[in-house]
């Protein structure tokens, strides 16, 4: 009794220690440690709570159980436990209420973030971490505060914390980078950056753009210092640089004196230590805040002098920014530059819209630039801009579409263009609108090419398509190219191919529509062009399959005769667009089946594609050829083939798209009920097992 008494205080002991612990550890003032202790403190009386079921079980079994009288430390040990039950149910009923509250507060230091309130953003999330001391998202959400308010060492506290609290958040690892990155701690900014990779390598588009972010501030800061020392050290043009830029904020002088002295600061950029001390002596504020230089640019440069000191201004820009990030950064940031450069290429003005246009070539040639154009300038405007371009010469079209090409295809500018397509697409629609005798040809291809790519993403293909005077372009600029075919292939070409995503649409722009374009693609099928036959195929691939009426006089225009020159001659494109239309027609026409027969003998074109590697040539020639066995008499032509074999490889194949076996086992289906002797084949070759578990796979699948 002895040694039982012993072993129960000892166990009495060793739960008020570890009892004593969890209490010290839900204190705590680390949120890790009070985490760790509340899941504890809650594993345990679940186990409790487990150990009393089963006691109660046992009792109401064996009623004749009699439980021997309880020890006093027994008896203390189960109330002290109790008791810490009891607190450990108020201690999590708080939380749960202190959850609400910091919820609550965070929401309103959210609402002042976004205000720009940021000292009351702070004051909220402190007031939400009072009430629950591991709620991470309050950690971050004050960093990100701290960074806006210039207090870096506050908001790396901050980080600390909610990394304690998860050792994997991304966000706190984000802050604390641009923290580091503020205070010019590039190598622990980088740091920072890179763990975000490892802990989620989906991120690193966005880290990239902050590691970038990170070396284009250390390396201004490197030109800074060395620009200073050349100044120091008395460098005639460092220190001439300086002086003209004195000169220069001189205000209320004449337009003709700020044009000279630009002129003479332009010529003085040569390299980068020149560039930097334009930008630390204030250079895009004395010029840019200028009054007079202002209104130069308000009124676009309506007179000589105007346009001088213009043009002046827009060929310093572009001395100043060559080869340096930071002051290109520093230009286009500026609250005024969205509309403004963007204007300026759009000038009545030649000298001034060229030199504009160069200013954003010269920008556009990095991604940082770019990244810029698309961030900070009215994007609307600017397209508007660019696009105003093929009203004038070759040269200067073709460089404004190609600098719109390279935006294009950047996912920041395409993001944009497809929520601001409402808006550019009457814009777009007088593109297609314009006579391509008085506008450069390849520059309009370029801008039907970008349509054209833009169109592939199916929300911006249905807004395209919706808009019924967009469609009607389309078909008008068409016709006006098909009067000289020879000298508008390329524009022709390109237009086809932003037709025939169009034509993925369903429904189509309208019937009428449909049946306009293809008849335009129906003549254009007499061209000798390869590339023309091809494209035109593939506009007719997707409209037939629109209309009945379509596809009849498509019918009655020859198409199933030129769709089988295709198949003989064509490429692998052109093969895809001109089976699928006989595929689309043998469906639906009788009279096509019994012409496809007449056209390819013995179906050796056919028995040709279903021998190819080709999945969608294979799917389509086995539905064209089992349309084609609802003729009578025809089936009993191909006895002597092995088609029975080639089919019921295609039926019992692998291939990824079902359609391919779909249309392998109709075809058979329908080639023995035509000729009964291809069914005893069928059976020889075990084929109904295989098209059963074939046609159970699709069915499944």
């Amino acid at each position: 009794m002895a040694e039982d008494q012993e072993k129960d205080l000892q166990k009495f002991l060793k739960n008020v220690d570890e009892i004593t612990n969890l209490i010290q550890g839900m204190n705590s003032d680390d949120p890790a440690v009070q985490q760790k202790a509340v899941l504890e403190t809650e594993r345990r009386l679940l186990l409790t709570e487990k150990d009393q079921d089963e006691d109660s079980c046992r009792t109401a079994l064996d009623k004749t159980l009699i439980n021997p009288p309880k020890s006093t430390d027994e008896i203390n040990s189960e109330a002290f436990l109790a008791s810490l039950e009891k607190d450990a149910k108020e201690r999590a009923k708080r939380r749960r209420e202190n959850k609400v509250l910091a919820d609550a507060l965070k929401e309103k230091g959210n609402e002042a973030f976004a205000k720009g309130d940021y000292e009351t953003a702070v004051l909220r999330y402190s007031e939400g971490l009072e009430k629950l001391k591991d709620m991470k998202v309050l950690y971050t959400n004050r960093a990100q505060a701290y960074i806006k308010l210039g207090d870096y060492q506050k908001a790396l506290v901050d980080c600390d914390w909610a990394l304690k609290c998860d050792e994997k958040c991304t966000k706190a690892y984000f802050h604390m980078g641009k923290a580091h990155q503020a205070l010019k701690s590039y190598s622990a900014s980088r740091e920072c950056y890179q763990k975000i990779l490892e802990i989620n390598p989906e991120l690193q588009t966005q880290v990239k753009d902050c590691l970038n972010q990170v070396d284009l501030q250390e390396k201004a800061e490197l030109q800074e210092k060395k620009a200073h020392e050349s100044l120091n050290s008395g460098k005639n043009t460092a220190v001439s640089t300086k002086n003209l830029l004195e000169t220069l904020s001189k205000p209320d002088q004449i337009p003709l004196f700020y044009a000279g002295g630009i002129e003479i600061l332009t010529e003085m950029m040569m390299d980068c230590t020149e560039r930097t001390l334009f930008r630390t002596h204030n250079g895009f504020s004395i010029i840019g805040d200028n009054e007079v230089i202002r209104r130069c640019f308000s009124t676009g440069g309506k007179d000589a002098v105007e346009e001088t000191v213009c043009v002046s201004v827009l060929r310093l820009w572009q001395a100043v920014c060559n080869g340096n990030e930071e002051n290109q950064r520093l230009l286009v940031v500026r609250p005024d530059m969205g509309r403004l450069l963007p204007s300026l290429v759009a000038s009545s003005m030649a000298t001034i819209r060229q030199h504009g246009l160069a200013l954003l070539l010269q920008l556009a040639q990095t991604q940082h630039g770019r990244s810029l154009i698309i961030s900070h300038l009215d994007l609307t405007r600017l397209l508007e801009a660019l696009v105003s371009f093929l009203d004038f010469s070759d040269k200067s079209a073709n460089t404004a579409m190609g600098l719109l090409t390279d935006l294009a295809l950047e996912e920041r500018f395409q993001i944009w263009f497809r929520a601001n397509l409402p808006d550019v697409l009457p814009e777009l629609t007088g593109v297609l609108k314009r006579d391509p005798k008085v506008t450069s040809p390849l520059a309009l291809c370029q801008c039907i090419a970008i349509m054209g790519n833009f169109s592939a993403d199916a929300t911006t293909r249905r807004q395209m398509s919706d808009c019924e005077e967009f469609g009607d372009a389309c078909l008008g600029l068409l016709a006006r190219c098909e009067e000289d075919v020879d000298l508008f292939r390329e524009v022709i070409y390109t237009l086809l191919g932003l037709m025939m995503n169009l034509c993925l649409q369903s429904p189509l722009v309208s019937e009428v529509w449909a049946m306009e374009v293809s008849r335009r693609c129906m003549s254009l099928l007499n061209s000798q062009d390869g590339g023309l036959l091809t494209r035109a195929a593939g506009v007719l691939s997707r409209t037939l399959p629109s209309s009945l009426k379509i596809m009849e006089e498509a019918v009655r225009g020859g198409v199933v005769k030129k769709m089988i020159k295709f198949l003989k001659t064509g490429g692998q494109t052109a093969s895809h667009y001109a089976i699928k239309t006989l595929a689309v027609c043998t469906n639906s026409v009788h009279q096509v089946r019994e012409e496809v027969i007449s056209l390819d003998k013995k179906f050796s074109v056919l028995m040709k594609l279903l021998s190819s590697e080709d999945e969608i040539l294979v799917g389509n020639a086995a539905l064209c050829l089992g349309n084609c066995m609802e003729v009578p008499n025809v089936a009993s032509s191909l006895l002597k083939t092995d088609i029975v074999k080639v089919l019921l490889k295609h039926a019992g194949g692998d291939a990824q798209k079902t359609a391919v076996q779909l249309n392998a086992g109709i075809a058979l289906g329908k080639l023995c009920t035509a000729e009964p002797r291809f069914a005893l084949q069928l059976r020889e070759l075990h084929g109904m097992e295989i098209l059963n578990s074939t046609m159970k796979y699709i069915k499944d699948s």
